[in-house]
């Protein structure tokens, strides 16, 4: 049994002794359910194209939600903004919660003349972020470290910086422009975590009206594929539901939020 498996097993049982109503137990079980499928699926998509990614930012996934990533679609509603700050052409990429660096290197790879400042509390991410640069060739541009706090992006008051924030719903303490006054000027995108803090992205929005332009982006949970391949149609239609699926336990909308007077 793999380790994965293992975990999901002892998770499932312990589900099943727990004093949860029946609801819950329900919803619980067959959230697990789903994330041990879709590890399964991840392998058919591997066997077929390996660990390249069919479209979006980056050439290869690491970890994660794999599947999403390796298809292309992981956090589709976004994908535009992204887009539009690969073209803005950041001497500096900020990307605090930066996971095994999906963006951070994918980023760096899209836009040479940037310099990606790669942030995560995990050693293990931490270190996938770094070898993942290196498969990508772009450890000379991808810098990574552990923790960020308000005092930090003071250091890059009067460079062009974009901040990319994925923090599981930190972002209410490191984004708050009186503790930084340095964001005042930064272009921010950052995934609300309202699932886990409700009322976080209303926060975010009042404390940064006044000095940014503020685009919510609301995820439908729906992924759609250009051109999906022909084994990926094979599948059945639960199989290519989960095979989308990011794991998210309820609403993360993201705040893409550009300065009103950057940093020239």
């Amino acid at each position: 049994m793999s380790s994965f498996a293992g975990q999901i097993k002892a998770q499932f049982n312990a589900l099943l002794n727990s004093s949860a109503d029946e609801a819950a137990q329900l919803n619980n079980a067959l959230r697990l359910l789903s994330k041990w499928r879709s590890v399964l699926i991840q392998n058919t998509i591997i066997k077929h194209q390996g660990t390249v990614v069919m479209q979006g930012p980056l050439s290869e996934s690491a970890e994660g939600c794999h599947i999403a990533k390796l298809l292309g679609c992981y956090e589709q509603p976004l994908q535009p903004f992204i887009e539009q700050a690969i073209a803005s052409d950041y001497p500096t990429i900020l990307n605090i919660g930066c996971a095994e660096g999906y963006y951070a290197v994918g980023m760096a790879r899209r836009m040479p003349a940037t310099h990606v400042l790669a942030h995560d509390l995990n050693p293990k991410a931490q270190q996938v972020c770094t070898e993942l640069a290196g498969i990508n060739q772009v450890s000379a541009r991808v810098s990574v470290g552990g923790l960020f706090t308000p005092e930090n992006f003071a250091a890059y008051a009067t460079t062009p910086t974009l901040v990319m924030c994925d923090i599981e719903g930190a972002e209410r303490e490191l984004l708050n422009p009186l503790e930084a006054p340095a964001l005042k000027g930064m272009d921010i995108i950052v995934e609300s975590h309202e699932c886990l803090i409700s009322g976080v992205t209303q926060l975010l929005i009042d404390r940064f009206k006044e000095t940014h332009h503020i685009t919510l982006v609301q995820d439908d949970g729906q992924r759609r594929l250009d051109c999906p391949p022909q084994w990926f149609m094979s599948l059945a239609h639960l199989d290519q539901l989960l095979a989308t699926w990011e794991w998210r336990s309820g609403p993360t909308p993201w705040l893409v939020m550009k300065a009103k007077h950057p940093v020239a």
